[in-house]
């Protein structure tokens, strides 16, 4: 992610001095739009970057949250386990279990059932934000490609290309309302 930031901060720099050069030479004034509308863009990546990779973050959090507690739920069902076979073992042999074993083993049951719905909510908590990930580094490209177009439409000096580059800066900021407000 930091290649493709500093790709875009070079191309966002290179595109910035040739229009500067543009302008002082009385030449297209429309270069200065695709500069400064390069810049908003600029900041939006940042901004759509920056949120991606805290749902990243949040993500992996949520994502250890439930992997411990399915870790901690085959925890109380081993020792469950292995009071009941130890109980058969006591059977087998003509003894009588110990009364609080059955009750452990009804508690780890119980403990099970709240752990379980722990695990199962930590999971759909890291599910939904690799969702929104996804949508910002949906955002994060389309905003880079916009960077890219800008700094070719100087380079060429096609208005179109600025005003395609527009159009992706478009999409990428529906994504990242999506990302954000949805």
């Amino acid at each position: 992610m930091e290649e493709i930031e500093n790709f875009s901060e070079n191309i966002h720099e290179q595109s910035n001095e040739h229009a500067h050069h543009i302008l002082s030479e009385g030449k297209e004034k429309w270069v200065l739009y695709v500069a400064l509308t390069t810049a908003v863009v600029a900041v939006l990546a940042a901004i759509a970057g920056l949120l991606a990779g805290d749902h990243a973050d949040e993500a992996m959090l949520a994502q250890i949250r439930s992997s411990d507690q399915w870790a901690f739920y085959e925890a109380k069902s081993i020792k469950s386990e292995m009071i009941a076979s130890s109980n058969k073992l006591l059977l087998a042999m003509g003894k009588t279990p110990a009364a609080q074993d059955s009750a452990k083993i009804r508690s780890n049951k119980s403990d099970q059932a709240k752990i379980m719905q722990e695990a199962k909510d930590a999971q759909k908590e890291s599910d939904e934000h690799v969702a929104k990930h996804k949508i910002l580094a949906r955002a994060v490209t389309l905003f880079q490609v916009a960077i890219a177009i800008g700094a070719i439409s100087i380079i060429t000096k096609r208005k179109a290309l600025w005003l395609a580059s527009m159009g992706f800066a478009v999409i990428g900021i529906f994504f990242l309302m999506q990302g954000t407000v949805f």
